[in-house]
Parts: C-alpha cells; structure tokens; sequence
C-alpha cells in the first residue's frame, strides 16, 4: 500500500498525512537503536501500521476516547491520536511499562501535538474511563483480556488487533474469561483478526498474573 492508497482509505487530510509521514520518519530512526517494530515491516509501514491502526475508527464511529494498552511503537494509539486531532473531545491514552517506550511515544506527542497522554506504568493499574480500550501485539487474549478489565468494568468497548490465531486464542480466554466478545477480519491482512470485546467477567477463582 503506499501513502495515496492509505490517504483514499482513511480519508486522511493533507495535514494527517503530513503527520503521518513524520512519525514513519520518527519511527525508523528510533527503531535503528531500539526495537520498537520488526525492521522488515517498516517498508510496509502504510499497510501493516498505519493502515492496520486507522481501520479501528470506523468500528467504533461515535469514540472519543481511547487507553492503547501496551502502546509500544504508537500503534495503534499514535495512528489514532493522529487521525482524531481535528475530532471534538477526542484523546487517547497511550500505556506502557517500559520507559524507554514511552520516552519515544513522548517525543512523537510532543513534535506532532497530539492529543493524547504517555502513561508510563502497568496497563491493569489505571483508574482511566474510557469509550474504547485496544491494544496489538501486547500478549495472548487470555492474560490481555486481564490487563484490559479494569476498562471493561468502567463501561468500555474492547476492539483487539489480533492474528490468524485469534479464534484460538478466544476459546482458551473462554475458560477463564466469561465473554461477549466477537471477530472480524481486518481490512489490512485477510489472516488477521479484530476481536470485539462488549463484557468481561472472570470465572471461578481464576487469577491474573
């Protein structure tokens, strides 16, 4: 996918898109000394990244607000922060454990003046009300769906970048998870999966590690 085919596909702005472009600049000279994304997707940065984050907006049309669990590399909360700022009330939260992770994601809110906050800490402590919780790449759907309940609880939707084995995934969640939750196939790679997640309760006296 290049740039005009994401453009056309998100309904991207010349300003977005400006802003887009240097974030995948900010993106591969940070990931040159630490890893934040596997070098070989980077050339297909508009797809596997931008692409793969953006398609999040249009299953949940009416959010305003955003927690990007584990945030990493800014997808897909950096993409959301991006595409949302000429949104009224729009701001997402993006959450990682690890420092240096989020001195990066600071430095993109800073130059690109998102409107979003970098929480350093663990993605279950937070006391944030949110419209919607997401998270790609973070961990298997059983221990993200703990990370993720707290939100749940708080009256949020759940929407999960996940791959081709997110139906697994689901079924071994659904013996310690009671959950809502439904697939669809995401727009950026057939194999891929977004799990949405409407209610969350634990079963039994399962415990979150």
């Amino acid at each position: 996918m290049t740039a005009d085919e994401f453009q056309r596909l998100a309904g991207a702005s010349p300003e977005r898109m400006a802003d887009l472009e240097a974030f995948r600049l900010r993106l591969i000279e940070a990931n040159a000394v630490m890893n934040l994304v596997g070098p070989d997707s980077l050339p297909d940065f508009w797809n596997r990244h931008a692409w793969d984050s953006a398609q999040l907006l249009d299953l949940a049309p009416e959010a305003r607000t955003w927690a990007d669990l584990g945030a990493g590399a800014g997808f897909p909360g950096v993409v959301l922060a991006i595409l949302s700022k000429e949104r009224p009330d729009a701001y997402v939260w993006l959450i990682d454990s690890l420092q240096k992770r989020c001195r990066f994601l600071q430095v993109v809110v800073d130059a690109l003046g998102l409107p979003a906050t970098v929480v350093w800490g663990r993605a279950e402590a937070q006391t944030l009300k949110v419209d919607v919780v997401t998270a790609r790449a973070v961990a298997p759907l059983e221990k993200l769906l703990g990370y993720a309940q707290p939100y749940l609880q708080r009256g949020a939707q759940g929407l999960f970048l996940k791959g081709e084995k997110a139906e697994a995934e689901l079924r071994d969640a659904a013996r310690v998870w009671q959950v809502d939750a439904g697939l669809s196939v995401s727009r950026s790679d057939p194999r891929g999966r977004i799990v949405t997640v409407r209610s969350l309760k634990p079963r039994g006296n399962q415990q979150r590690g």
